[in-house]
Parts: structure tokens; sequence; C-alpha cells
């Protein structure tokens, strides 16, 4: 990739949705002409997040994952995911210097994942992760 990935101002807005409202948990990005734009911004189950995610494109997913801690505490954890399915040939430069970006500028973000299979966003996976 030649020159940096930029971010769009909708994208800003959208992960300032995910971020300060409750009845936004997930912003779905994805490059074009070398910025980052929102394709989803949404209130999603897991099975909903994984049904939207193309089989064959990347995407970058911010999602507030909500579950309960094994004492019983309700907690809310934002994830950055790099979804990059293994039919998405010769795009994985672009997103991950995109992926590189959000991760600088989601400081408050702590759980990273890449997944390339549905399977890998299962929720229990992502509650071990994040809890």
């Amino acid at each position: 990739m030649s020159s940096p990935v930029l971010v769009s101002e909708e994208c800003l807005e959208a992960l300032h949705h995910v971020k300060e409202k409750r009845e936004v948990n997930t912003a779905v990005l994805r490059l074009a002409e070398g910025a980052l734009v929102p394709e989803a911004v949404a209130n999603w189950t897991q099975e909903e997040l994984i049904q939207c995610l193309p089989l064959t494109e990347p995407r970058l997913v911010v999602h507030e994952l909500a579950f309960a801690t094994p004492g019983g505490a309700r907690r809310n954890e934002p994830l950055l995911i790099f979804w990059m399915p293994s039919d998405a040939v010769g795009q994985e430069e672009d997103y991950t210097a995109a992926y590189t970006v959000l991760r600088e500028l989601l400081t408050d973000v702590h759980v990273h994942l890449t997944a390339r299979r549905p399977d890998q966003l299962a929720y229990r996976r992502l509650v071990a992760l994040a809890g």
C-alpha cells in the first residue's frame, strides 16, 4: 500500500456511536479508496454479526461484547476484530494497515483478534478472550 489509510468522518462517527450509545454495539468497517468507512452500524447479537460478514472479503469490526463473569457480574468489553477470510486474496496488506490504524486510534480497546472463519467468532470464544 503506497499511501496511509485514512479514517473517514463517518467512520469516526460510527466508532463514537459504539462507544457512547447503548442502542449501538457494532460498527462494521470496510476500505473504500484508501479510507475506512462504515458499512453497518447496528445493535446486533453475536449470530447477527457473524451472518453480516462476507465470506470472501475482509472487514474490520468494533463490537461491544456483553457477557456475565463466572461470579455473575455483567460486563461489556469492546473488541476490535480483523475479519480476514481465507478467500479474501490480495486484500490483506491494505486491511492490515487499516487494522493497525484502528488499534492506535482505539486505545480503550484491549481485546484484538483476527478471525478467518465464522467459528473463530463464537460467543464463548470471545467471552474467554475478553474475560
